[in-house]
C-alpha cells in the first residue's frame, strides 16, 4: 500500500465544513484559482481539501477533470502541504479544462500555500 494515499478524512465532506471555510477563512488568488485557508489551531491534525468546481467551467467531463488533476496535486505533495487547515480551491471561471495539468497546478498553488501570507495565518 502506497503511503500516497488520500483518504476520506482528509475531505471536507457537509456543508456546513465548506460554510465554516468561506465565513471564517482566508482567501488567496492566483492566475487561475481561488484558495480559501481556514485555520483549525490544531498543528497535529492533518489537513482537509474541499473542491468547489462549478458549471462555469464547463461539463461535467471538463469539471472531473479539473478534480481529478487538483486531487492528485494534493495527494502527491500531502507532506508539503502546511498541517491544522481546511483548504477549498475553486477555479476562475476562464480556466480551460484542456489546458490543466500537474505542472500547471503544482506551479500556482505551491506559491499560494507557501506564502507568507499563509505562514501569517498559522501564527494567528
Amino acid at each position: 500500500m502506497s503511503r500516497l494515499t488520500f483518504t476520506k478524512d482528509q475531505h471536507l465532506a457537509t456543508r456546513q465544513e465548506f460554510s465554516d471555510c468561506y465565513e471564517k477563512g482566508q482567501r488567496f488568488f492566483s492566475k487561475h484559482f481561488v484558495v480559501i485557508v481556514r485555520n483549525r489551531d490544531l498543528q497535529s491534525v492533518k489537513w482537509r481539501l474541499g473542491l468547489a468546481v462549478g458549471r462555469k467551467i464547463g461539463s461535467a467531463v471538463k469539471r472531473n477533470r479539473v478534480k481529478r488533476v487538483l486531487r492528485e496535486f494534493f495527494r502527491l505533495n500531502q507532506y508539503d502541504i502546511p498541517n491544522g487547515f481546511d483548504y477549498v480551491v475553486i477555479p476562475k471561471k476562464h480556466l480551460h479544462a484542456k489546458l490543466i495539468n500537474l505542472k500547471m497546478v503544482e506551479t500556482e498553488l505551491f506559491s499560494l500555500l507557501n506564502s507568507k501570507l499563509l505562514i501569517k495565518l498559522s501564527t494567528e
